[in-house]
């Protein structure tokens, strides 16, 4: 039938494209497996392709070379991470507390659910040191301030409610940060390789921790 084709040719390019982006999203799987055990230095991509069952060529059909395999890790959480933070903090409906311990809930989720990626964010990243210099921190920058702008709003319209601490909203949000940073290079669920970790601070303790220290 005249036109048939291309019905036939759109769908073998839409599989092509699915299986392509389902052979990277296995190689980005491997590579932060790979990364966070043994750092960006020390992992060669012959053992990401190895744990990924593809040949080492194959990589470079989908990145440019190790440094951009790793920084497309980055890229990727980042992108899962932000629009889900968002959400969040973008309900008006529910109170700056709420949000708050949602927030808190979300963090620690985020991290226990990619372990690996949660200990290369820890190694890689300062929330104190984002530069110029280092590729990575290019990377996490524009992520890094747009979360410190969220937080930062929320802080202020939980002031605004007089039900979160007085003080430079800024401030407050990145001394929120850094409780959870501290708290998550601590967390067995993350850092640990043992199967069934033991809580060093429940969940509940950390969310009693930020209540003391933001709530009103």
């Amino acid at each position: 039938m005249p036109g048939s084709t291309v019905p036939s040719t759109s769908r073998r390019e839409e599989r092509r494209l699915r299986q392509q982006d389902i052979s990277r999203a296995q190689l980005l799987d491997a590579a932060e497996e790979v990364f966070g055990r043994k750092g960006f230095h020390e992992a060669t991509l012959k053992e990401v392709a190895d744990l990924a069952e593809f040949a080492v060529g194959s990589v470079y059909t989908f990145f440019e070379n190790k440094d951009d395999l790793f920084r497309q890790i980055f890229v990727r959480r980042g992108a899962e991470f932000m629009p889900q933070m968002h959400a969040i903090l973008d309900n008006k409906a529910v109170s700056p507390v709420e949000q708050l311990h949602a927030l808190v809930d979300f963090e620690i989720g985020f991290f226990r659910a990619h372990p690996q990626f949660g200990r290369l964010y820890l190694r890689y990243s300062s929330a104190a040191a984002l530069s110029t210099d280092r590729e990575i921190d290019l990377v996490m920058k524009e992520r890094y301030e747009d979360a410190m702008q969220l937080q930062t709003s929320l802080f202020r319209r939980g002031q605004r409610g007089g039900v979160l601490r007085d003080g430079d909203p800024e401030v407050l949000a990145r001394l929120f940060s850094g409780i959870m940073s501290a708290y998550q290079a601590l967390d067995p669920a993350v850092v640990s390789d043992e199967p069934n970790p033991r809580e060093r601070l429940p969940l509940a303790g950390l969310h009693e921790v930020v209540d003391r220290a933001f709530v009103v």
